[in-house]
């Protein structure tokens, strides 16, 4: 089992880590957020090359390299969207009583342009591993893309836990789109396809005809996943999850309280998911 442990252990440090730096990051002081934008630029880039150089690569390294090229490529976005450099044409919360579609429209505003940037970077790593071995990257960044975008629709349907030491104060306008509900109809179906994939996923990764390059990557992006769906889980038990990146959160102060919508709730860290 030790084949498996390693790529699973690294998924984990590297995804818990990676969150951590971006809520650090995100809760800094405004006037802090252009240069570590310009930091995360440059490791765009960085990360970019690497995925085209490794896409050859089929190797246990391989895999390792593109996983991580990805998940800095999400970091990047997410820290545009949370930074507030790339995230839509509404930045203010829907005005009393909006409810429905009209309020899902308004909610979507909020975060168009980072939507658009997502498909962005998802074309450019699908060219960059097009016709290529090595297509590990691709499948890292479309799991966070999705198991991020149920979690955003599960927020905005209406979640149990409201971590407010996540969102930034700039983004406290957010609030009002955003539900406290014990419990929505898309949420069984969230973590039920995150545990179908998982186990989809473990199953291939034991499988004894894997090759070392596709026992690495799929291991790692079986515990993406399984982790992914965690945080589903953690929107609405009453489990500890603010514990987990107590040391990226220093004096972080939760928004205040809105009085034209619901309770805030945060967006999941990273949502590396």
């Amino acid at each position: 089992m030790g084949a498996y442990a390693l790529p699973a252990l690294y998924a984990i440090v590297v995804w818990w880590f990676s969150t951590g730096l971006i809520l650090l990051l995100d809760l800094k002081p405004r006037h802090t957020h252009g240069w570590s934008m310009a930091g995360a630029t440059l490791v765009l880039v960085g990360a970019l090359w690497a995925i085209a150089t490794s896409a050859g690569d089929a190797s246990e390294a391989g895999a390792y390299i593109a996983f991580t090229g990805a998940l800095l490529v999400w970091g990047w976005q997410e820290m545009s969207y949370y930074m507030g450099f790339v995230s839509g044409p509404r930045t203010t919360g829907c005005p009393p009583g909006t409810k429905g579609f009209a309020r899902f429209r308004a909610a979507a505003a909020t975060s168009l342009w980072h939507e658009a940037a997502i498909v962005a970077g998802a074309l450019a790593i699908l060219a960059l591993t097009w016709g290529e071995p090595n297509r590990f990257a691709l499948w890292t960044y479309l799991v966070l893309w999705g198991m991020n975008l149920s979690a955003r629709l599960n927020m905005f349907l209406g979640v149990r836990n409201l971590n407010a030491e996540f969102l930034p104060e700039h983004l406290s306008y957010l609030a009002c789109f955003l539900t406290r509900k014990p419990m929505n109809l898309l949420f069984p179906f969230s973590v039920s396809a995150g545990t179908i994939l998982t186990v989809a996923l473990g199953l291939a990764a034991l499988d004894g005809t894997a090759s070392p390059h596709d026992l690495v990557g799929l291991t790692i992006l079986t515990t993406l996943v399984a982790l992914a769906t965690l945080e589903h889980w953690f929107l609405m038990l009453p489990l500890p999850a603010a514990a987990l990146w107590s040391w990226s959160l220093p004096g972080a102060k939760p928004p205040a309280p809105r009085l034209d919508g619901p309770e805030p709730v945060p967006a999941c860290p990273h949502d590396i998911t």
